[in-house]
């Protein structure tokens, strides 16, 4: 009832006009969306037709279809083995200090995946942690193994929020039923509870898989060839910006594919009990001594892997900094370059979603949906191919937009868009139209209304939206390497150009800062949690 009132359209001769408005604004945010993913085409099929056909077909692009291909599996593979037993422990058994647990899980999302591959790559070499530490020198961790484990490590916590969620509200009568009709804990398991669990693992895989495709940091620093990595090389250093502007595509194809594949998967699937009666709410699995210590000892492992290995090896570097006063100026530097670019992009965002929200909440019609699919285009697509669209742009269509301060603020509003739109339209739904109603009979203009009354009423949800992707800009690592004005020197990127020409010393300040500013985001996701929760 309360949704259908939300959407109830406003009565009155004023009604037109404010929709007027409000879609005016969307298309221009969506044409903005989507006209620099019609430059990157037409970059594109600027070559011939032959060479288009042997650049496709390379061996080189092959390889790194078969080297993405092989990341993303990697990394699902490894995060859900991390996941799902965490999930489990924390929502099916008496585990001692599920609490502690839960917020250890979801932790590591603040140690974004380039600092992660730093943490892992300061551990070997003869003047590294392990080394120094404990006397036994390992070797650089690289390629496919280092990437899956530097991303592993950093989105776990995604899918296990998912699977935690979803394993507290499962119906257990259908595990009992399976149990009395003689199936072993294993079978329940295997045929009962994880088909159950699908959704939840899909929802994480999706997120998942898509930041996997779309990273940069992690896999250049590990030195393992995928689009990503081959697109900033292409447009940097090899100036084939044809051949970039096709493995954009491509690696724009591949994202959309994933989403396609992930909503087939969804379609039709029913996961709802059938029968009457009330569910049987979640009983907890009584652990032995035994099996007490051994939960712990996996969560451990997790933790150690997680949050010790980076806070150990940061720790370690920061140890080893001569003189830190002298490397303050340039922190403090670096960090206000990457507040100029956070704040604006975080007020832009939160700007451009609010009449993408008030149309799909006020003003429900197929323009609308239209819009707000165009909304998330930024969110979805590989974040360096969606920069290398609004180079070209920029180029060619907007000349004083090219290496400006201004387009990398409007790419990282577009680019986080989502983030801003979605507590903002969850906050319209909760707003009453009615007061709306009375402020319009009252001879108030939409614009007037919008401002006196909608506002004030979703002011908590723009704030959570603007926090959200203040603190996602702080730690952009692609957009800003391919976009940065010249001088232009955040924390990421920093940290990142430091850490690639070995000088781990040097960049821990960087990196540390980095941590404490995404420890934001965690926070943030922990206080929605535990609200969530009550």
């Amino acid at each position: 009832m309360a949704v259908t009132d939300a959407r109830a359209t406003v009565s009155g001769r004023r009604m037109p006009a404010a929709r007027a408005i409000f879609s005016a604004l969307g298309l221009m945010i969506g044409g903005l969306m989507v006209l620099p993913l019609v430059w990157l085409v037409m970059r594109a099929f600027q070559a011939d037709l032959p060479t288009v056909l042997s650049m496709l077909t390379r061996p080189r692009t092959l390889q790194m279809l078969l080297n993405t291909m092989a990341l993303v599996g990697g990394v699902l593979a490894l995060s859900t083995a991390m996941a799902l037993p965490l999930a489990w422990l924390v929502s099916r058994t008496d585990l001692k200090g599920r609490r502690l647990v839960n917020i250890l899980a979801v932790i590591p999302l603040a140690v974004p995946g380039y600092v992660m591959a730093y943490a892992l790559i300061g551990l070997s070499g003869n003047f590294g942690f392990m080394n120094q530490t404990f006397g036994f020198t390992i070797p650089r961790l690289q390629g496919w193994s280092g990437a899956t484990l530097a991303l592993s490590l950093y989105t776990f916590p995604y899918i296990y929020l998912n699977l935690r969620a979803a394993l507290a509200g499962l119906d257990q009568s259908i595990e009992e039923a399976a149990r009395a009709l003689g199936a072993t804990p294993r079978e329940v398991f295997w045929r009962v509870t994880l088909p159950h669990l699908l959704p939840a693992l899909m929802a994480g895989w999706l997120v998942v898989g898509l930041y996997t495709i779309g990273d940069f940091g992690a896999v250049a620093l590990m030195r393992y060839e995928v689009f990503s990595y081959a697109i900033y090389v292409q447009y940097s250093a090899v100036f084939d910006r044809v051949y970039a502007a096709w493995l954009a595509l491509i690696l724009i194809a591949i994202a959309l594919s994933v989403v396609w594949w992930e909503s087939r998967l969804r379609e039709g699937a029913s996961y709802t009990r059938t029968g009457s009666g009330a569910g049987a709410r979640p009983s907890r699995l009584v652990l032995s001594p035994l099996g007490q210590v051994l939960g712990w000892g996996f969560v451990a492992l997790v933790v150690l892997a997680s949050i010790g290995l980076p806070v150990a090896v940061l720790s370690f570097w920061m140890l080893r900094i001569d003189d830190l006063p002298v490397v303050l100026p340039e922190l403090v530097r670096a960090f206000g370059q990457s507040l100029s670019a956070a704040v604006p992009s975080a007020v832009m965002a939160a700007l451009m979603a609010l009449p993408v929200a008030v149309l799909a909440v006020r003003y429900p019609s197929p323009l609308s949906t239209l819009i707000n699919r165009l909304a998330f285009v930024g969110y979805a697509i590989p974040a360096l191919a969606f920069a290398l669209a609004f180079v070209f742009f920029s180029l060619h269509g907007a000349r004083f937009l090219y290496q400006t301060h201004l387009l990398l603020v409007i790419v990282y509003a577009l680019s986080f868009l989502a983030l801003a739109l979605g507590p903002i339209r969850a906050s319209l739904y909760l707003a009453r139209p009615s007061v709306e109603e009375a402020a319009r009979a009252l001879g108030h203009g939409p614009v007037s209304t919008f401002w006196r009354v909608t506002l004030p009423t979703i002011r908590p949800g723009v704030v959570a939206g603007m926090v959200l992707v203040f603190v996602i800009a702080m730690k952009e690592l692609p957009i800003a390497f391919l976009l940065a004005p010249t001088g232009f020197r955040p924390l990421s990127i920093t940290m990142f150009s430091r850490t690639s020409e070995g000088m781990l010393i040097e960049a821990a300040p960087y990196a540390a800062a980095i941590i404490v500013f995404s420890a934001l985001f965690v926070g943030f996701v922990l206080r929605h949690d535990r609200k969530a929760g009550e």
